[in-house]
């Protein structure tokens, strides 16, 4: 057995695939590092979700950019995903304001190439250590309408939430009439077959206006500050 698993391995070039997937570990710890040292000190950080497919001309991008700016005029940092659509939006938004436009941008063969609107911006090759970055230095996650990519977001947010890998923090969806048939299929499909509990809903707010959204974040850090406490600092070191 062991004979013919070496064979297939040298068949395969088995040696060479391992040594580049090995060789990868650095590249993803590299991506970690450069985050961990670009975001460190420019908290309280906001993230904003959303479709790479809404242009300029579209509601949604006009209410993304209207809200970002809101957030930066507040004291935020906004974190998007440094493409297009949404993103540019959120960007557009905080470059506009006062603090910092932050763009994470992933390398996709489609669809994702860099905006013009950012103070900082950090490319990813990776989902996974960009995703870190959005929830890391988040103290609110915004979700705007989007697709696919939008909704992984969103459900690692209410997952890490849920499940005390983070602390608990706003999660705010804007816009009911896009929100509103998902949630009814939480609340019918999910809560009815016990998957979820009744409190997990109450991880989310559907906001429709921007003035809200600002309002909401303050009022939940209010009796408390931004800074994470000791004992969600340790949590944050294992996310």
């Amino acid at each position: 057995m062991r004979a013919h698993l070496e064979e297939e391995k040298l068949r395969d070039g088995g040696e060479g695939r391992l040594t580049r997937e090995a060789w990868k570990i650095f590249q993803i710890m590299a991506e970690f590092v450069r985050g961990y040292e670009k975001l460190v000190d420019v908290d309280p950080c906001v993230s904003i979700f959303g479709s790479a497919r809404l242009g300029p001309d579209n509601p949604w991008y006009l209410k993304t950019q209207e809200i970002a700016e809101k957030l930066s005029n507040a004291g935020f940092s906004v974190l998007s995903g440094g493409g297009p659509g949404i993103m540019e939006a959120a960007n557009k938004g905080a470059f506009h304001g006062t603090g910092y436009s932050i763009g994470l941008n992933i390398e996709l063969p489609h669809e994702q190439h860099s905006n013009p609107y950012q103070d900082i911006a950090i490319s990813f090759e990776h989902f996974y250590s960009r995703k870190v970055m959005f929830m890391k230095y988040a103290v609110a996650y915004v979700v705007m309408p989007g697709g696919f990519g939008t909704l992984d977001e969103l459900a690692e947010c209410l997952t890490l939430v849920q499940t005390g890998k983070t602390r608990r923090m706003p999660i705010i969806l804007v816009g009911s009439d896009f929100w509103n048939g998902l949630i009814a299929w939480w609340q019918e499909a999910m809560l009815g077959l016990g998957t979820i509990n009744p409190e997990d809903l109450h991880l989310i707010t559907v906001i429709d206006d921007p003035d809200e959204v600002v309002s909401a974040i303050f009022n939940h850090y209010e009796k408390r500050g931004f800074a994470p406490s000791a004992a969600e600092t340790e949590a944050l070191l294992n996310l």
